[in-house]
């Protein structure tokens, strides 16, 4: 028994020096990941080594391969992977989407602009341009929203724009 054991973790070492580089690379290619399949090829070889009484012996390798595709789709199944950023680039990336502080700043400054100059409009102009402009609702959506037609609430964006072209028009000859 005792024996077999030392047979068994003998063997395992030979698998491991044999195919490390091959469970990593299948890891990470699914992944894309370089920490967690690390961490995974780890999870492969713990696997083998507990489930190696069970192997049959027969095609070693594409046991192995198996095993460290099923950790891989399970990784990227897990929820707590998808909650939780594992990567720095994460949170650069959704400051870049947004801007810099200098353009978040300018970005309202604007849309305030616009909401003022919507509410200079007169109804039911002032209405659409807000909703078309600054809710970014569609015209079908604000047709629905108030009850009217498609072609009415076109019309009456394409007035309120007219409209908004004039205030701005005059804000840059003053």
């Amino acid at each position: 028994m005792v024996k077999e054991a030392v047979c068994t973790e003998s063997r395992l070492a030979e698998i491991i020096d044999t195919y490390d580089k091959l469970v990593f690379s299948i890891c990470y290619k699914l992944t894309g990941d370089y920490f967690a399949a690390e961490d995974l090829t780890q999870e492969t070889f713990l696997a083998a080594f507990q489930k190696y009484d069970s192997f049959d012996g027969d095609n070693e390798k594409a046991w192995i391969c198996r095993i460290a595709t099923n950790k891989s789709i399970d990784y990227l199944r897990s929820a707590s992977r998808r909650s939780v950023p594992v990567e720095d680039t994460f949170f650069e990336l959704t400051v870049e989407e947004r801007g810099s502080p200098e353009e978040i700043c300018m970005e309202e400054e604007i849309k305030d602009e616009l909401a003022k100059s919507c509410d200079t409009l007169k109804p039911p102009y002032n209405q659409v341009a807000r909703a078309y402009y600054l809710e970014e609702l569609s015209p079908k959506e604000i047709a629905a929203k108030q009850g009217k037609s498609i072609k009415t609430i076109q019309t009456q964006i394409y007035r309120a724009r007219q409209m908004l072209k004039r205030i701005y028009g005059k804000g840059e000859a003053e």
